[in-house]
């Protein structure tokens, strides 16, 4: 199932938030060899998880964390202006997008996690009424978005072949969700219900939290 987490919630669950900290120390630091900070405690946290973003986190039926991204809307600081603005022609600024990072997928997380996950931010688009997700990525997250059928529009890259670095923009519409429901194998009146336990029915009331 998907959770919907302000970084202010993950005490209340301590499971996912440790799994998911040590997830991405795993992925990122081990696997994939990125130069993030990991903690005595195993953790790999930066300024960003500071700053009270939205997570959204596949919890597996065993309680476990199997994937999880990050959100952050781009009206305060976010990665993309902060440490790639080579890449782009001016800072992203707006409302209407919110940025989308730390995708992290568990060595153990079955291939309908990435869809999963990537419905659960069209939730979040439709639910705070976004109309683009911003995020920095590698050649990997490049194979995932065409093997779930949500590729990004690239706005600028640095680099070439495995070692390329792009910022891209997401939309989500009816067509994607419908892309990304059969990958999973849930039916999107199914998240949108985790996404009303998480919020109610008027979650642009929690905007604030993550600004």
């Amino acid at each position: 199932m998907l959770r919907f987490l302000y970084a202010d919630e993950l005490k209340d669950y301590p499971r996912l938030a440790s799994g998911m900290f040590t997830d991405r120390a795993d992925q990122f630091h081990t696997r994939l060899g990125w130069e993030v900070n990991v903690g005595a405690d195993g953790y790999e946290q930066d300024e960003y998880d500071a700053m009270n973003p939205l997570y959204v986190i596949w919890e597996t039926p065993e309680g476990q964390h199997g994937g999880s991204m990050r959100f952050l809307p781009s009206t305060g600081p976010i990665m993309v202006n902060d440490h790639f603005s080579h890449l782009l022609c001016g800072p992203i600024t707006s409302p209407l997008i919110w940025e989308c990072t730390r995708f992290c997928l568990a060595r153990s997380a079955g291939p309908h996690v990435a869809a999963a996950l990537m419905l659960g931010g069209g939730e979040i688009m439709k639910g705070f009424g976004i109309k683009h997700f911003v995020g920095v990525f590698d050649a990997r997250m490049v194979r995932i978005c065409k093997r779930v059928g949500s590729s990004p529009e690239i706005l600028g890259t640095d680099g070439e072949g495995q070692a390329a670095i792009s910022v891209g923009l997401w939309e989500f519409d009816d067509a994607s969700q419908s892309r990304l429901a059969i990958r999973a194998g849930i039916d999107p009146a199914l998240t949108a219900r985790w996404f009303q336990r998480a919020f109610g029915h008027q979650p642009t009331q929690d905007f604030a939290k993550a600004g």
